[in-house]
């Protein structure tokens, strides 16, 4: 489950369709627990940071931007399918200084091929 929402969400995430990529990693943020859950969020939070930027929504960037960017800091749990690190650096440069739209990753290789044709 975990490995299918991932693969989703990061390649709707990287499609910039931040809302389905939000819903995808929320169906795993769902059935997680711990430490893993936590940062299940933090990535759905980031991806609604990218929406409010795309709509033109200081507040919501600065809110939900702040806050992913605060609770991305350290290490994804052992595991976590999606990479983080980079994510949040590039994500950081993205909400500050108008860089480029940072991309996602997954962090070990899952054999599901996602689908981004949904409307």
């Amino acid at each position: 489950m975990a490995d299918e929402a991932a693969a989703e969400g990061v390649a709707l995430f990287n499609a910039g369709r931040w809302w389905e990529a939000h819903e995808a990693w929320e169906a795993a943020w769902r059935a997680a627990r711990g430490a893993e859950r936590d940062r299940w969020q933090r990535l759905i939070l980031a991806a609604a940071a990218l929406l409010h930027r795309e709509r033109g929504n200081a507040h919501g960037v600065a809110a939900q931007g702040d806050r992913a960017l605060a609770l991305l800091a350290g290490d994804a749990p052992p595991g976590f399918p999606v990479e983080t690190a980079a994510l949040r650096s590039a994500l950081e440069r993205c909400l500050r200084d108008a860089a480029p739209v940072p991309r996602a990753a997954l962090a070990v290789a899952t054999a599901h091929t996602p689908r981004t044709d949904r409307p």
